[in-house]
């Protein structure tokens, strides 16, 4: 079950004010979600956001298609609004109202992921048998 970072650059001295926005985010309407024709894709299995400095990191533990999960967020009305609340304090604007371009901006923020270890790959887990 992976983990993706979605960064967002944003206006240092505003700490307060964007962990307010993300205190009243609205969450997803299901943790399900579907691929390009319809299937079941994968699920969202948490997020956790962290905030320094001009860094604000959107961390997605998610299981199945990645791709997807953008679309499926594109088209919550909570991403939309935390979205708009959250502009006046990118130092990047970016303009994510259509599905579209907020997929285009959760795909090329996304961060490269350089190692994701887990309780799973441990050398000690015990295996399958």
């Amino acid at each position: 079950m992976p983990y993706a970072a979605i960064t967002y650059r944003v206006i240092p001295g505003h700490e307060e004010e964007i962990a307010e926005i993300f205190a009243g985010f609205q969450r997803v309407d299901r943790p399900e979600f579907a691929g390009e024709s319809g299937e079941q894709a994968g699920r969202l299995l948490g997020t956790a956001v962290f905030l320094k400095d001009d860094v604000l990191v959107r961390v997605i533990h998610y299981e199945g298609d990645f791709s997807a999960v953008g679309r499926h967020m594109a088209a919550q009305k909570g991403v939309h609004v935390l979205e708009e609340k959250l502009a006046p304090y990118l130092a990047e604007r970016r303009d994510t109202r259509s599905a579209q371009d907020f997929t285009a901006y959760f795909r090329d923020a996304t961060m490269r992921s350089i190692a994701q270890l887990t309780v799973d790959t441990h050398p000690t887990a015990p295996r399958a048998s």
